[in-house]
């Protein structure tokens, strides 16, 4: 049974009041890869009575009204993606489509996604307890750069007037704030939550301030960070001065362990879309029939927000759980007997243990730039476990397209050949991402030689068994530090290996992370003075060098451009000209 989104729905529960208002900007899909259900399921486990509001009409409070004001508080989201990178691409240019809504369908959600809710449910429910969440809040809690304004904005709680803002994987904040809010308990020192204090708190750690960081973009990578080696060590408290006000980023809250993993795995999911929806989600499909075996990320790269929002530590279910998910997945009704993915942000990090101390740690990555010496990972257990999964009764097939770190698998040569031989369905994505060094260090991938030999090693195997399967890159264009020059070096690469890549992205600057401060400052972790490719113009030569589009040059561009607009007014004006003289 869905969480309810309707007072019928309510009825059938013999609800006649909700506990929690979950608000998000997806559509409903009961699957634990999609927040709200997730946590909705979670609160759900822990007696909370909850309802599911998706995708509200934002010209007025009617669809947030819809079940009533709840007990005690509304919980808002943008949904999976900040709702600023689902409407525009790296180009500013407005997307024609929306992988989490109905039919693929784009302008279902608002731009601001959590401020334009938490102001509706504010006007439904004066006086009600707003929480925010979910990606585009938590990567927005402190001082931030937006790409799409090219301004630096405050953070979210304050532009919100939300009460508490909640970061990162949130089951076990959510729940421990939920019976804070019951009970009347302040929520001012909750680990993983986000509050506003008037006054500075003395305990905590000072990051640059809203008005230092105007003044200098350099501070928005010291603050950038302080904050990443929070979540990494997850022992301090901060604080960031906004004007009179100040925003306190209380430490993480604990890791979920393997049970606590395994418990939330395994709610009763329907690992469906909302029957009120006539049209098929696209990001269903992605994910209906994967299985989650990790969570958290060693990689650490600067562009991305996994570590920064899971955690840089692994914590991986145990394999029972991950087989007794398998089952269920065979008995549903819709299942066809592939199982597309068994991993997570790093698939063959799956059982990974480090022995080092978080607390003295200071590594930004454990794989970069070479794998840590304190680093475990049983890669031929992983392999097991996807034969376990296979031989579960009605599973015909299981597929891992993505989420392999190349450089890792290199270092088990017996997982890479099962890897390829049985779980390899004709195409493989890795991200090397780019090939100049002096770009990697930047990203904090490892050297590009690496991937050179994945591939060498991959196309070796399969030419031994006689398959006919592809390594398929992923590259990122325009990153900081990256030149025209770089990009076209890396086109001739792909042109002496016969290859046109496909899944190029340019870099779009993301708020919260290390490569979006280098971005705004234009230099490196160091301060040294960075290229940074800002104009869109600019970004787009990139973009096109790797796929063989580029320009010439800007100069000719320009020049020749300029020459035939002239000859098109020279015309006009003659054309005009001679329609007087008649």
């Amino acid at each position: 049974m869905f969480l309810p989104t309707t007072r019928e729905e309510m009825a059938e529960r013999g609800w006649d009041e909700l506990d929690v208002l979950l608000v998000s900007g997806d559509a409903y899909i009961d699957h634990p890869s999609f927040g709200t259900a997730l946590l909705g399921r979670v609160l759900e486990n822990a007696g909370y009575r909850v309802g599911v509001v998706a995708q509200p009409r934002w010209d007025g409070t009617e669809d947030i009204e819809r079940m009533g004001r709840p007990r005690l508080y509304c919980g808002v989201s943008a949904g999976c993606l900040d709702s600023m990178l689902a409407h525009y691409t790296a180009f500013r240019k407005k997307r024609r489509d929306d992988a989490y809504t109905p039919g693929g369908e784009a302008g279902a959600r608002p731009n601001r996604a959590v401020l334009v809710y938490s102001n509706l449910v504010r006007q439904a429910f004066p006086a009600l307890p707003v929480v925010i969440g979910g990606i585009e809040a938590s990567l927005r809690r402190a001082v931030h750069y937006d790409f799409w304004t090219n301004n630096v904005r405050r953070s979210v709680l304050l532009d919100s007037k939300a009460d508490v803002l909640v970061y990162g994987m949130a089951e076990q904040t959510l729940v421990t704030l939920t019976e804070r809010i019951s009970n009347g308990v302040s929520l001012e020192d909750l680990p993983g939550t986000v509050s506003i204090v008037s006054e500075f708190p003395q305990e905590c750690q000072a990051l640059p301030s809203y008005e230092e960081i105007l003044a200098d973009p350099k501070c928005l990578l010291q603050a950038t960070l302080s904050i990443e080696r929070q979540v990494h060590e997850g022992e301090t408290d901060l604080v960031q001065a906004h004007g009179t006000r100040f925003v306190r980023l209380n430490r993480p809250a604990p890791c979920m362990n393997q049970e606590q993993l395994d418990a939330v795995a395994e709610l009763p999911f329907t690992r469906s879309a909302h029957p009120s929806y006539t049209e098929e989600i696209p990001a269903l499909a992605m994910v209906q029939w994967s299985v989650t075996a990790v969570r958290g990320c060693g990689g650490g790269c600067s562009f991305c927000s996994l570590a920064l929002h899971q955690g840089r530590r692994i914590r991986s279910r145990s394999r029972d759980s991950i087989l007794r998910e398998a089952a269920a997945l065979a008995r549903h009704p819709e299942f066809r007997g592939s199982i597309t993915d068994v991993g997570g942000p790093t698939a063959n990090l799956w059982r990974a243990s480090c022995r080092a101390n978080p607390s003295s740690c200071r590594r930004a990555s454990c794989l970069a730039p070479r794998v840590c010496p304190h680093l475990d990972v049983p890669q031929e257990e992983y392999l097991e476990l996807l034969r376990s999964v296979r031989a579960v009764p009605g599973v015909k097939h299981v597929r891992v397209a993505s989420g392999v770190r190349h450089d890792l698998a290199l270092e088990c040569p017996d997982f890479m050949r099962g890897l390829t031989d049985e779980f390899v369905g004709g195409q493989l994505k890795v991200a090397p991402e780019h090939a100049a060094d002096h770009v990697l260090k930047l990203m904090r991938k490892t050297e590009f030689s690496l991937f050179e030999r994945f591939v060498e090693v991959f196309t070796g195997l399969n030419r031994a068994s006689g398959r006919e399967q592809y390594v398929i890159p992923y590259i990122l264009s325009a990153f900081p530090g990256c030149t025209l020059a770089d990009m076209r070096a890396l086109a001739i690469w792909f042109r002496k290996q016969g290859w046109r890549p496909q899944q190029v992205q340019c870099f779009i600057p993301t708020p919260g992370t290390v490569a979006t401060a280098m971005f705004h400052a234009e230099c490196d972790l160091e301060g040294n003075a960075l290229h940074v490719a800002k104009t869109d113009r600019e970004r787009e030569d990139q973009h096109k060098a790797l796929m063989g589009t580029t320009r010439r040059g800007p100069a000719q561009g320009r020049k020749g451009k300029g020459k035939e607009r002239n000859a098109k007014t020279q015309r006009r004006k003659d054309a005009r000209g001679r329609k007087k003289a008649e």
